[in-house]
């Protein structure tokens, strides 16, 4: 099988065998899957499907192992949610983002080495990406739970100051009366000159 997705192939090497890293399994099973969910998308060219088969494919490549073509993935899948306007599909890709840099830095032998470290500011890069974003979600409950996903990665990060003003953030927003609905929107007993 010779899947190709943009200038991605599924087989490594020119004689058209799987390479070893991607054993036949249900791993691979899924990541074929993937594979023709996309070929799909790219014929339809519809840009939240194309979203989420990249971020798909992306997650099969993740649950591999395989750091560098699920970065890849999520990347031009986040690119495709930018195209759709769906903020809350983009705040989630951009929290996947930051969980996939965080595990690739994670993964590297070398902790304190340049690929570590920019690894680590990648994920940061979304995790505040993710953070900013989230307040124009649909779910106003929704953001607490970005902020909490976020700060996880920054503490994984080692920014554990951030990752706390993140969690007070949230736990501020969890404290507020009207919780339970979007207090982003005015509401009808708050004047005018207050909003």
């Amino acid at each position: 099988m010779t899947a190709r997705t943009d200038d991605h192939s599924l087989d490594d090497d020119d004689d058209g065998v799987m390479p070893a890293a991607f054993p036949y399994g249900p791993a691979r099973v899924a990541l074929d899957l993937a594979v023709r969910r996309l070929d799909q998308a790219e014929l339809n060219r519809e840009p939240s499907e194309m979203s989420e088969a990249l971020a798909g494919l992306a997650r099969c490549y993740r649950s591999l192992s395989a750091w560098s073509p699920a970065l890849d993935y999520m990347q031009q899948a986040l690119r495709w949610a930018h195209v759709s306007g769906g903020v809350d599909q983009r705040v989630n890709l951009l929290c996947e983002l930051a969980e996939l840099a965080c595990s690739t830095s994670e993964s590297i032998l070398a902790p304190d080495g340049q690929e570590s470290r920019a690894a680590r500011e990648c994920a940061r890069d979304h995790a505040f990406e993710a953070a900013r974003v989230a307040v124009h979600a649909a779910d106003p409950q929704w953001e607490i739970k970005v902020l909490l996903r976020v700060s996880d990665v920054l503490d994984r990060c080692g920014d554990h100051d951030d990752a706390i003003t993140l969690q007070t953030r949230a736990l501020t927003l969890m404290s507020r009366p009207d919780a339970g609905r979007d207090a982003r929107q005015p509401h009808a007993a708050t004047p005018p000159q207050l909003m």
